[in-house]
């Protein structure tokens, strides 16, 4: 699943009606009201704020509003976007100002779709990975070899000088990583799994 990084906003023109599109990542479900109401403050003359959002590991909890559109124009088609990008903790709100020209149901589901299409193009998404964490010891000899070994393969999270050399370290990818330089270690152990966050 994908995260959304930060509040994104695009404005789309369709037969006068103004549609904007905002996307707010959602720390829980509570923030979904709160993002509502700042759509509503940043624009207090809309005709509607129709939404969607997504929320859990798994975007197991949504929730869709057409907020006075015809039943399913808005709130489903801006959340089957979402559904489509795989992202999670996300709140999609399309805001309206009417032109004075009446789209119908179908117009309305294809500005609804295309103005959160449109603004999850902009948007810069982020995702969580849970990688495994070590912590190894070697010898003093080893520092230069081991630096230049884990530099692409791991990330040293912290260095240690006493009687050996004992890092901590997050392994990006590879898991048989240990298994390459075992022989050289004067020892290790697992440690418990870390989450890191990788640009999507």
């Amino acid at each position: 699943m994908k995260y959304l990084k930060e509040k994104t906003i695009h404005q789309i023109d369709i037969n006068k009606s103004i549609f904007i599109g905002i996307l707010y990542p959602l720390t829980s479900e509570a923030d979904i009201s709160l993002c509502l109401n700042d759509a509503k403050e940043s624009f207090p003359k809309a005709n509607h704020y129709c939404s969607a959002s997504i929320f859990g590991d798994t975007g197991e909890h949504q929730t869709a509003s057409d907020d006075g559109e015809p039943s399913r124009t808005a709130g489903i088609p801006i959340l089957e976007v979402l559904k489509h990008h795989d992202v999670t903790n996300i709140l999609c709100v399309v805001v309206r100002f009417f032109g004075g020209i009446k789209l119908g149901a179908g117009g309305l589901l294809r500005a609804y779709t295309k103005a959160s299409a449109d603004v999850i193009k902009l948007a810069k998404f982020y995702q969580k990975k849970t990688v495994p964490s070590y912590e190894i010891t070697f010898g003093y000899h080893l520092i230069n070899q081991m630096d230049q070994f884990l530099n692409e393969k791991a990330t040293i999270v912290t260095k240690s000088f006493l009687t050996n050399v004992t890092y901590k370290i997050i392994v990006n990818a590879d898991t048989s990583l240990l298994t390459d330089i075992s022989h050289q270690l004067i020892g290790y152990k697992e440690l418990p799994s870390e989450t890191i966050f990788i640009d999507s």
